[in-house]
């Protein structure tokens, strides 16, 4: 069973959670492999961040992670030749209610969060600290 850890609260949220019906048909099925996908990519390197090309949010974050030292994977979205809009609607699965849908930051494979969230751990110091345990700083 997949399973993606919230990297502050250490909550999990499993792929099949509530939002997926537990009887088996090809929907289930075929949104458990987008949740499978969005494990293997987020887990691909040490930060990735899932982006709109035209979005200044995520622009903000990929720029405070390139300034910060991170060269962080960045899928955008909106130019993915497949399956673009349905890895952005399992990742609106895995943050709070009233985010954006993009960016979405994970750290070590473990969901940080969205803007808000690499915002707030950026201002109270805890960012740096993640980011040198998931080995993408070293300094």
């Amino acid at each position: 069973m997949l399973r993606m850890e919230v990297a502050d609260a250490g909550a999990v949220v499993d792929a099949g959670g509530a939002a997926v019906d537990s009887s088996p048909d090809s929907t289930e099925s075929s949104a458990m492999a987008v949740y499978e996908r969005v494990a293997r990519m987020a887990s691909g390197n040490a930060v990735v961040v899932f982006s709109a090309s035209g979005c200044c949010m995520c622009h903000v974050v990929k720029r405070l992670l390139l300034g910060l030292g991170v060269g962080p994977t960045v899928y955008e979205l909106d130019q993915m030749s497949a399956n673009g809009r349905e890895v952005q609607a399992a990742l609106a699965q895995l943050l709070p209610p009233g985010q954006p849908p993009v960016p979405v930051v994970f750290v070590g494979g473990r969901l940080l969060g969205g803007v808000e969230k690499v915002m707030a751990c950026h201002i109270n110091g805890t960012l740096v600290p993640l980011l040198k345990q998931a080995g993408a700083l070293w300094l």
